[in-house]
């Protein structure tokens, strides 16, 4: 028996429908490829440091992006290093140069950091080991002062002040967005 024409093109569509269906996977790929440029490309552009919210940073334009470095938080009554409670107590006695305490406490434990790390360089001995200070904006400036003497005293002479970064002013005196 002769099929029609609608019978013949119902069963060709009924064997191509029946057929696994294949996956394209070019448009797939070119997709993946250009988010893992794009993740590349924009991995490394912000830093962001851990901070405490009892920290306000002041305000900066600085163009220097951070780096790891042994972390040193000053909050309004403690000294941390590293996250750790070193220190706690009236900055006034630190300002008044009353407190031997904090002068060894801090000393203690940058000199036990130094010693778990490896050794300086004949070329670094000079600049130090690196360290970054993260302060309150209210800080006194003694305060600021007494405690980056103590880090240059125990090798940690390459300090870095974290900032809140803020949008450079343009030539009509308005922050740039």
């Amino acid at each position: 028996m002769k099929q029609s024409f609608r019978a013949k093109r119902l069963e060709r569509q009924n064997r191509r429908l029946a057929q696994a269906s294949k996956l394209n996977l070019v448009a797939l790929m070119d997709i993946f490829t250009i988010l893992v440029f794009f993740l590349m490309v924009n991995q490394s552009e912000v830093k962001v440091l851990q901070s405490n919210k009892d920290i306000n940073l002041p305000q900066s334009t600085s163009e220097v992006l951070p780096t790891e470095k042994v972390m040193l938080t000053i909050t309004a009554n403690s000294l941390l290093v590293q996250g750790k409670a070193v220190w706690q107590g009236d900055w006034q006695a630190i300002i008044d140069n009353e407190s031997l305490a904090v002068n060894d406490a801090l000393s203690q434990e940058l000199a036990y950091l130094a010693s778990r790390g490896e050794a300086l360089p004949e070329a670094l001995v000079e600049t130090g080991r690196a360290l970054t200070i993260l302060g309150d904006a209210s800080t006194p400036y003694a305060v600021l002062r007494h405690i980056m003497t103590i880090c240059a005293k125990t090798e940690y002479r390459d300090i870095s002040l974290a900032v809140s970064a803020t949008a450079k002013p343009n030539a009509s005196g308005q922050g740039a967005l």
